[in-house]
């Protein structure tokens, strides 16, 4: 789903997303038409401008991930702005580029996080990284949260490196439901990817039983 209040460089990102193979299930201008479509059609990713009428793209962030975690969602913005970059990480975007991105950037970067790969702009991986890196050592001094059972089960798991798909038929669970508990942890922890939970994890000693 492509999300911006700019027709002509709406359509511009769907004719290349179309293009390169990838199926736009929907469109949008605003924020809450974004979320009623993306109830509607439930596309993997959504490629999502910040400056949208309201609710702005950062809450539709938080929406779209609320309603569907294993979604994936690439702010596509003009804004390289510190606070915008870390409210839109925050909210669970995967992936930020800056709108001077070139087309096959932008398809790179989609192709990415669909596969939940963090994507980022030059300069801004660094910025978020920092700020990946100060959350953890504020959650090491703070109290730890509190895991279910099964999210501390999957958690030792992806600490050994296995994959969702992996961790799914040892567990006899569907890769959904593991992505699910995956995407709960990492809110929990306040973390944003897997590498960042990995690290998390082996500190934690949970790869060594």
């Amino acid at each position: 789903m492509v999300v911006d209040d700019h027709p002509m460089w709406r359509d511009a990102v769907e004719r290349d997303l179309a293009t390169a193979g990838f199926e736009v299930v929907a469109t949008a201008s605003t924020g809450r038409e974004a979320i009623t479509r993306f109830a509607a059609t439930r596309p993997d990713v959504v490629v999502l401008d910040l400056q949208i009428p309201e609710p702005d793209g950062v809450q539709v962030t938080t929406e779209v991930v609320a309603l569907h975690p294993t979604t994936k969602v690439l702010i596509l913005s003009a804004s390289g702005e510190q606070n915008d970059v870390l409210a839109a990480v925050k909210a669970g975007a995967t992936g930020y580029l800056i709108k001077s991105a070139s087309r096959e950037e932008l398809l790179d970067a989609v192709r990415s996080v669909a596969a939940g790969d963090p994507v980022f702009t030059p300069g801004l991986a660094g910025l978020v990284l920092g700020e990946f890196q100060q959350s953890a050592d504020t959650e090491v001094r703070g109290d730890k949260p509190t895991l279910t059972d099964r999210e501390t089960e999957i958690l030792k798991l992806v600490a050994k490196g296995l994959s969702y798909r992996q961790i799914a038929d040892r567990l006899v669970l569907s890769h959904r439901t593991v992505q699910n508990h995956v995407q709960n942890t990492l809110r929990k922890l306040q973390m944003h990817n897997r590498v960042e939970l990995t690290r998390y994890a082996i500190e934690q000693g949970l790869d060594a039983d």
